[in-house]
């Protein structure tokens, strides 16, 4: 009876294709690929990125380490090769407003050259001046100046010192100062001797200087405009002799840039401002002092210096810029601060750039998980992409920089392509919450889990591996140890047609074999440097199962393995701890009685099992209707609980289990220990499958193992699951010897039939079950129930 639902051997685990994986890894001449699969994700990456309509960014949803970024970046890599390279960006002072940088656009390359001649321009300018000043001709026509000014003053003296040499009083000058003196006897007289005067001759002279101080006042009135246009005459000067040193140099760059209108705008912008700097700063004496030189050379640079935002080589293509970190700063850029005697200060050479500006012209990928976690970060992106400009609006009075400097530099136009990488939840959040989010991302790349095992996708899986080898330098690999490497693909992915599209886990595994390849100093990745590279890692994640297994084999956890047992049912768990994965087994018990309550599940009760362990046990209710209460009502009370269970328990693939312990329970029929079972139920009886199938059967393997294999021991699993099988070895070898089974069942009855050693039964023409069949023993039970619990109602 149990040989029609046994698998055989070739059923337990998939065989790819040796031929192709001796094929690839002895061809050296073909390309080696970059990529397995995902076909519709390539194909959504050709259309998003070649379009080039606005609102056409991409979100890449998938896992991580399924090659997302990998694929991206090779896509993308093929793409900058048909863009042309996007231009430079500089910030330029605005001479008019300094909070307002101007923005400059330039060829690509370019930047760095104009950044370049204005530095020659200032170190020109450095060393023309203030040397030009000490020019023969410029010292003549400021000489000149000084003595028409001296003209004027000694004019004025002159006309009042002969007023005053009438009037018997000599006039003195010294360091500026203009003084009175009486003559008397032909001789100025001095204070000690003014003194001894009379009183009327004292009182007459104080008359005449007071007369004289007023005609000098009046002499003297227009001082003060001659020594204005004398400093005029002297500064304009200077302006035209400034202006005649610069005139060749800036003639030179406007050469140059002629046919550039914004470098051209900029050089006529800066003369101005240039000669009136020159003027006022290096129109001094010169002086041999390093500091001094220093100090104007920086004063030069923080007025004049383009500030080079991004720069590109003529022939680099479009840029393709991933942001690790995207916080405001690192996206948007920033603006730096200076401390200036206790204060805060800033210019437009202290704007750094941030990824957009960089990507600007290309492309920037985003890791969205941490996108959205940043203050402000996606609600800024947004306003990029949607005005296509960037303006540098920080938000820095949020973060206590209220009273310092803010500059509003010029906004600059973007033309990006956004590539957002995230999950799965994460993108049906965003379409469910933020209106704006499908406007700006229309372009969905979804990365599958699983890649089909087809032929081309596994020479692209071997090449990929190969091609890693080579990438980083590691010693090749035989075939054996490439077949292993495909299995455990296949084994990640649960599947015997699919292999996992977590291709970082694979190569982990095989960084890990290469370990243990060079402690014995081999000189080929051997089929053994895997095997023990899976043990290490099985035994340095395994303290948690192995514990368990241990309580099991010490009998502190309840399992039997042989003979038979009314109500209970060796199930089948799956447990997931860090990043290990294992199963275990755990029994599942039910007790019947006469009442009205129906079927209990001691775990909800407790509060220990999740909503989907509760669906599968609240549809037991419905097969036992559907299956045995058509002519009465559905009366019983009913207890299921997972035994020696202290953790909160979910998913439904215990209900097989927990229908079988409950109909052995109602109708007296013993279930076989030796096999475990697992699968989830729907009404009607069918059995639907589950998940981590292969550590199931592995955990309840162990533990026969241990006690002992005595052939009748096995695992009963859903008939759709049998393609999800990749067994362990140790476990096929033992199916091949006949000493464990693997069964597979597509209904309850055929579940019920192999665990209990009885025929289930199936209705005849009169619709009713035969004498002694499983289900005859179940419709009699329940009916008699039903008949005591009504009866008592009636009563």
């Amino acid at each position: 009876m149990q040989k029609q639902f046994a698998l055989t051997v070739q059923q337990l685990s998939a065989k790819p294709s040796r031929r192709i994986i001796n094929q690839v890894l002895k061809d050296d001449n073909s390309p080696l690929a970059s990529f397995v699969g995902q076909d519709r994700a390539r194909e959504a990456l050709d259309f998003g990125l070649g379009i080039e309509a606005k609102g056409y960014n991409l979100y890449v949803m998938g896992e991580q380490a399924t090659g997302r970024f990998t694929l991206v970046k090779d896509y993308i890599s093929r793409h900058v090769a048909k863009r042309k390279t996007p231009d430079d960006w500089c910030y330029i002072n605005n001479f008019d407003e300094e909070r307002e940088p101007f923005l400059l656009r330039l060829a690509p390359g370019e930047s760095k050259h104009l950044n370049k001649d204005v530095s020659s321009l200032l170190d020109e300018i450095l060393d023309t001046f203030p040397a030009a000043f000490d020019n023969p001709g410029y010292q003549r026509r400021k000489a000149a100046i000084s003595r028409e000014f001296d003209r004027r003053y000694q004019t004025a003296i002159d006309q009042v010192e002969k007023i005053a040499q009438s009037k018997k009083v000599a006039l003195y000058e010294d360091n500026g100062a203009i003084s009175f003196s009486p003559i008397v006897k032909g001789e100025p007289i001095t204070d000690a001797e003014f003194a001894k005067l009379s009183d009327d001759q004292r009182q007459h002279f104080y008359s005449l200087i007071n007369d004289l101080e007023t005609h000098l006042a009046e002499a003297l009135i227009e001082l003060p405009q001659w020594k204005r246009q004398s400093s005029e005459k002297l500064r304009q000067l200077k302006q035209e002799t400034v202006e005649q040193g610069i005139r060749p140099l800036l003639k030179e760059l406007e050469h140059k840039y002629a046919g550039d209108l914004g470098v051209l705008k900029f050089l006529r912008q800066l003369k101005p401002h240039l000669i009136d700097t020159v003027v006022e700063e290096l129109a001094q004496d010169s002086k041999d002092d390093k500091q001094e030189d220093y100090d104007k050379r920086t004063l030069l640079e923080e007025t004049y210096l383009p500030n080079v935002l991004v720069a590109h080589e003529l022939a680099a293509g479009a840029p393709v810029v991933y942001e690790p970190n995207p916080t405001h700063q690192n996206l948007f850029g920033r603006i730096e601060y200076s401390n200036l005697s206790g204060a805060v200060f800033t210019n437009y050479r202290m704007i750094r750039p941030g990824a957009l500006h960089r990507a600007n012209g290309g492309y920037l990928l985003l890791d969205m998980d941490k996108v959205i976690q940043q203050p402000y970060v996606w609600e800024s992106l947004k306003l990029v992409l949607k005005s296509s400009e960037l303006k540098m609006d920080l938000p820095q009075h949020d973060v206590g920089m209220v009273n310092s400097i803010m500059l509003s530099p010029q906004q600059m136009p973007v033309n990006v392509k956004v590539v957002l990488l995230g999950s799965r939840e994460l993108y049906y959040s965003l379409q469910d919450y933020d209106e704006e989010f499908y406007e700006l991302f229309r372009v969905l790349v979804d990365f599958d889990h699983e890649i089909p095992l087809t032929n081309d996708h596994l020479r692209d899986f071997v090449s990929r591996i190969k091609g890693h080898i080579q990438q980083v330098g590691l010693p090749p690999i035989e075939p054996k140890a490439m077949y292993r490497l495909v299995e455990y693909s296949l084994r990640l992915a649960e599947h015997q047609q699919s292999l996992s599209a977590r291709f970082a886990d694979v190569l982990e595994l095989l960084n890990e074999a290469m370990f243990f390849a060079s402690q014995q100093f081999s000189q080929e990745l051997k089929l053994q440097h895997l095997e023990q590279a899976l043990e290490a890692k099985t035994r340095r994640s395994g303290r948690v199962s192995q514990a368990l297994l241990d309580d099991i084999k010490q009998g502190q956890i309840l399992i039997t393995t042989e003979g038979v047992a009314v109500g209970k049912v060796n199930g089948l768990t799956v447990l997931e701890v860090g990043d290990s994965v294992f199963g275990t087994p755990a029994r599942i018990s039910s007790t019947v009685y006469a009442g009205a309550n129906g079927v209990v599940d001691i775990e909800r009760e407790v509060e220990l099992g999740q909503s989907i362990h509760s669906k599968g046990v609240m549809l037991l209710n419905g097969y036992l209707g559907y299956k045995y209460a058509q002519e009465f009502p559905l009366t019983l009370s009913a207890n299921i609980a997972l035994e020696q269970s202290y953790g909160h328990i979910d998913g439904d693939s215990a209900s097989l289990g927990e229908l079988v312990a409950l109909i052995s329970a109602l109708t007296g029929v013993p279930v076989s220990q030796s096999l475990a079972i697992t699968g989830s139920i729907n009404q009607y009886g069918q059995v639907q499958s589950v998940g981590g199938v292969n550590e199931k059967i592995e955990g309840f393997f162990k533990v026969c193992q241990h006690r002992g294999l005595n052939g009748e021991q096995g695992v009963v699993i859903p008939k759709s699951n049998q393609i999800n099988l990749m067994l362990d070895k140790e476990v096929i070898s033992a199916v091949k010897e006949g000493k464990f089974h693997i069964y597979a069942v597509d209904t309850v009855d055929e579940a019920l039939t192999l665990l209990m050693g009885k025929d289930a039964g199936e209705l005849n023409v009169k619709g009713r079950y035969p004498k002694g069949s499983i289900n005859y023993l179940a419709v009699k039970r329940l009916y008699q129930i039903s008949t005591i619990v009504n009866g008592a109602d009636e009563e």
